[in-house]
């Protein structure tokens, strides 16, 4: 089992930078990547960003394309979400997805509210 705990989340202005952190923890594991996913209320949960972990790779979601990145502390089994230029937009709840050799496992989930 593979426990995700979100943070950073909060109330903003457009224009305004959030980070996100999100610390996985449990027995034993090796992870093969860290995403995050938003879900905005009414309409389906979309893909933001993803890291391989073992290469760093990163791909990204079209909408947070050169505003957002995502970073990782191997050390500390973190994976990081910097936003900036928010958009009213993005508002959501912004869940943490870890795909390791036990199994896929989800956050509970960190509330961003961008005002315009």
């Amino acid at each position: 089992q593979v426990q995700l705990v979100e943070s950073g989340g909060g109330l903003v202005q457009a224009g305004d930078s959030l980070r996100l952190s999100c610390a996985a923890s449990g027995r034993t594991f090796s992870t093969y990547y860290m995403s995050w996913l938003r879900q905005a209320p009414g309409k389906e949960r979309e893909f933001v960003a993803k890291i391989i972990w073992s290469s760093g790779r990163t791909y990204y979601g079209d909408s947070v394309k050169g505003r957002f990145t995502i970073s990782r502390d191997n050390a500390k089994n973190t994976v990081y979400l910097q936003m900036n230029s928010l958009k009213p937009e993005d508002t959501a709840i912004y869940l943490c997805e870890i795909s390791t050799d036990q199994g896929t496992y989800w956050g509970q989930g960190t509330q961003v509210t961008v005002s315009s």
